[in-house]
């Protein structure tokens, strides 16, 4: 398993991350999301071993990973920033690839390389950034790893690419029992495929939850009443509350059976219990829904 505890990384000054905690289960698809500047790409750059912990620790299986070869032959990291292989050609890094991981599958990489269509003897500088996303990940793919780090891997991509995208990493989990790990803006697709999301905000973990845990416990709730109820909301954990007319809309942190047990209890004319998407939580946990239409 992946596992960060009481991480902090300050640059000139600035604190990136300040007591950062994560655990990412073996053999899971683990999303990490947050705004701009949040820490998310400080996170996957201790994962992959680039940056050293000012306090506290990350680990995989248990190992250190910062100065552990052994840990990150096992690794493979797509960063969002891909200038790194814009002078190579696919055959050219591949060669270079093929020296330092000791599980590089050339079938696999040539098979890839067809299937993504890319061009083996061309400058990946040349291809359009969506193909040089391809190009890190036929790559990265090709390592074999058991461990996947992805930061913005499908930004760029068409509807189709990112789909088949999701289907390697989706068949390494099932079949390898890979685990990875994926910062995206894309929250739509994000849900699809994770089983667990952090939300990461100012540095620090805000949030982390099985995806299921965290959409089924957080409400989108309509309610209007007949006549006027004195504390019709009382012993349940309101979010949000604003009022329309007679309609009272709602955010609501708990389970959609104690929803319905205590709003029911006073006959509402109307009454709808929605469950939040993965990007209305986020907004919200993050303090965006100023802006109600976002949520209503």
């Amino acid at each position: 398993m992946i596992k960060i505890a009481a991480l902090d990384k300050s640059f000139d000054g600035f604190r990136a991350l300040s007591n950062f905690n994560i655990n990412v289960k073996k053999g899971s698809i683990y999303g990490l999301i947050g705004k701009n500047g949040a820490g998310k790409t400080t996170v996957i750059n201790h994962l992959a071993g680039i940056l050293k912990a000012d306090r506290g620790s990350v680990t995989i299986e248990d190992a250190p990973v910062y100065d552990n070869q052994k840990i990150k032959e096992r690794v493979g990291y797509i960063p969002d920033d891909l200038s790194y292989l814009k002078p190579h050609t696919l055959k050219s890094y591949s060669r270079f690839l093929r020296a330092l991981y000791p599980h590089w599958n050339q079938t696999r990489f040539v098979g890839m390389t067809s299937e993504f269509q890319l061009d083996m003897e061309k400058r990946i500088g040349h291809f359009s950034k969506g193909m040089q996303k391809q190009a890190a990940f036929v790559l990265t793919m090709s390592q074999m790893p058991d461990y996947l780090l992805l930061d913005e891997p499908i930004d760029g991509l068409d509807p189709i690419v990112r789909k088949l995208v999701w289907k390697h990493m989706m068949d390494d989990v099932a079949q390898r029992g890979t685990t990875v790990l994926v910062s995206s803006h894309n929250l739509r697709e994000m849900e699809g495929v994770c089983d667990c999301v952090g939300i990461i905000a100012d540095g620090s973990m805000a949030r982390e939850r099985d995806l299921d845990d965290l959409t089924s416990d957080i409400h989108k709730v309509q309610v209007a009443f007949k006549e006027p109820v004195e504390n019709p909301y009382s012993g349940l954990n309101i979010l949000h509350r604003e009022s329309r007319g007679t309609m009272d809309l709602l955010v609501v942190r708990n389970k959609k059976e104690r929803v319905e047990e205590v709003i029911g209890e006073h006959n509402p004319a109307v009454f709808d219990v929605l469950p939040l998407s993965l990007e209305e939580i986020f907004i919200y946990e993050l303090g965006g829904a100023s802006d109600e239409s976002i949520l209503f």
